[in-house]
């Protein structure tokens, strides 16, 4: 039998059809294991680990059949120590089962840092290097001096703290700055319309001290308070163009935009 012959014979195209069944059976079998095996087309959502302790998130994730790692760890003063503070992939994403869940928690105590020399050098000098090393800027008050603007002492509650002491990243610190006879005032900085923290480092630039913050009913919660702006403040700089270094000034903080936006429009007439 010629090979012609066998290609047309019966005998070939039986066994064709047959190889082209277990092939397609075989693929078949192929694509539904991977699709089971890959659990494709099925996810979950990220369940919301924050501030949740470590034991409670394990146990979770794991009913959730998901893995978790901390990967970081932050200090945040308003949250438990060990509670989880952010996650990545956030809270509701759609993830497949058996993904890794990478965890921030919260430090069980607070960063150290070192108190850098900050006597006997300029207030703005004092403040960059404040701010880089992670503390802040609490009150400030002028003692007489013959060198004008010059740190003096740092303090915490009125006690002297030394260069190169350890204190928890965040604290507040006081200075006390030289100030020479005749230049007691310094203007007083609008701060309408201001985002809180805005309003307290201007406050702090020009020399003067923050004092009461007054949220109104409109401010609901915590995210509230950060978005909230200035509407009033005390003393008020359509009265006074100038106050004395160290004055404390209160804001009245409001996520109203209607209230500050028709105070600063007033303002521009």
């Amino acid at each position: 039998m010629s090979l012609r012959q066998f290609l047309s014979s019966r005998i070939f195209l039986r066994q064709l059809v047959i190889a082209v069944i277990l092939f397609a059976v075989l693929l078949f079998g192929i694509m539904k294991g991977l699709k089971i095996y890959t659990h494709h087309g099925e996810s979950f959502s990220v369940p919301n680990f924050t501030g949740m302790k470590i034991g409670d998130v394990k146990q979770l994730a794991s009913q959730k059949k998901f893995r978790i790692e901390v990967n970081d760890s932050v200090y945040v003063h308003d949250e438990a120590p060990g509670a989880v503070v952010d996650q990545v992939p956030e809270p509701g994403f759609k993830v497949k089962e058996n993904r890794l869940i990478y965890l921030t928690i919260n430090s069980i105590s607070p960063e150290q840092v070192f108190v850098p020399k900050l006597t006997d050098i300029s207030f703005r000098q004092a403040q960059v290097l404040i701010e880089n090393c992670g503390l802040e800027i609490g009150q400030i008050s002028y003692e007489p001096s013959e060198y004008n603007d010059l740190v003096l002492r740092v303090q915490i509650d009125s006690t002297d703290i030394e260069t190169g002491q350890k204190l928890a990243k965040g604290t507040s610190i006081d200075l006390i700055i030289g100030r020479t006879q005749g230049n007691t005032t310094t203007p007083l900085p609008n701060l309408i319309g201001l985002p809180v923290l805005k309003a307290q480092s201007a406050i702090t630039n020009a020399m003067l001290n923050p004092g009461v913050l007054i949220f109104d009913d409109s401010v609901i919660n915590s995210e509230d308070s950060l978005n909230a702006r200035v509407w009033r403040q005390r003393p008020d700089p359509k009265v006074s163009a100038s106050v004395n270094l160290g004055t404390s000034i209160d804001l009245w903080l409001t996520v109203d935009s209607l209230k500050y936006n028709f105070i600063t429009d007033d303002n521009l007439k």
